[in-house]
């Protein structure tokens, strides 16, 4: 008999992807979407689309029959005003489906965390999953409740459930229909909106291989452990870079000090958000990038046995996949 999977976040980036990989995989997907989803990232998909949230009194009998369940969902803002509801998305929410998912009998599960859960050195250090910030120390309300969630997890594998952690960095490709803020970066540079930079780093891999990694976790990970799904460190400058090799347009070469975004956000989210106007940059997103966000993933390598795409061909899928549907 074909094997059941259900599936969060299905509509959005990473889980768009997942979805087409399981069913390529021949699993039979189960996926749930909130009744005012934007459905395009499943048009055409055979999925069986149940329309709730994570916090639903039944949302156990919406998973029923399912053995895999893959918790992909997460509410993502940057933004100050939307601190409540990233707590109530992002830790309430996946303690309500590890609930679910026990009472439905699910044998096995994947819950997508993220490196904003693990946070970064000071130093501007490569990490790995064996090093936790504090969570005083994690820079906003967003990888705060990421760190949270993640402890939600903890609590549940403890009390017997069946759970493996994946932590992806920054994904980039098909699919980014919101999108992502990297997709917002490679879509400033096409649009030439992008006159500089801000001195950081990021890791960047393809979401094609975070789809797989959450696979490889389901088929080989190790309860209660958690996976780096993280490809390349780099620069922004060096992304910019890759990009204007890509596309022939010419890569910003004036870095932009600090204080200045730091100032136009503050103003954005103190100021111009109290009289209703749009908030523009966010403040902690500005804080984040003081920081490079460098990750080490060799335990997914050694462990899962993942196999990363080059970097340069998923910035082009990016690219032709915006392109190509209109956003440039």
């Amino acid at each position: 008999m074909t094997t059941k999977v259900f599936v969060t976040g299905a509509t959005g980036f990473v889980g768009a992807n997942l979805v087409r990989l399981l069913i390529q995989k021949k699993y039979q997907v189960r996926v749930l979407a909130r009744s005012h989803s934007t459905l395009n990232n499943l048009k055409d998909l055979d999925v069986d689309i149940v329309f709730g949230d994570l916090n639903d009194i039944d949302l156990a009998e919406k998973i029923r029959g399912c053995k895999f369940l893959f918790h992909v969902a997460a509410y993502y803002s940057l933004y100050q005003i939307d601190k409540n509801q990233l707590y109530i998305s992002n830790v309430i929410g996946t303690r309500s489906i590890l609930k679910a998912a026990k009472q439905a009998n699910v044998e096995r599960i994947v819950y997508t965390s993220s490196v904003a859960a693990i946070g970064v050195k000071e130093t501007g250090e490569i990490v790995n999953e064996n090093y936790q910030a504090p969570v005083d120390k994690i820079i906003g309300h967003y990888k705060k409740s990421k760190y949270w969630a993640e402890q939600e997890v903890y609590k549940a594998v403890a009390n017997g459930q069946n759970i493996i952690i994946v932590n992806p960095s920054t994904p980039i490709g098909p699919l980014d229909i919101k999108p992502t803020p990297t997709g917002e970066i490679i879509l400033r540079f096409l649009r030439r909106r992008m006159p500089a930079y801000v001195d950081t780093g990021l890791n960047l891999i393809d979401v094609r291989d975070v789809a797989h990694g959450h696979i490889l976790a389901l088929e080989r990970g190790e309860v209660g452990q958690r996976y780096i799904l993280g490809n390349k460190n780099m620069s922004l400058k060096a992304l910019l870079d890759e990009l204007s090799y890509l596309t022939g347009l010419k890569a910003p070469r004036r870095t932009l000090p600090i204080w200045i975004p730091l100032i136009l956000a503050w103003m954005g989210e103190y100021i111009l958000c109290s009289f209703g106007k749009k908030q523009g940059i966010p403040l902690d997103g500005v804080r984040m990038s003081t920081k490079s966000m460098y990750y080490d993933s060799s335990k997914a390598v050694n462990e899962l046995k993942i196999s990363y795409k080059p970097i340069n061909d998923s910035l082009k899928d990016a690219i032709d996949w915006f392109v190509n549907n209109g956003y440039v």
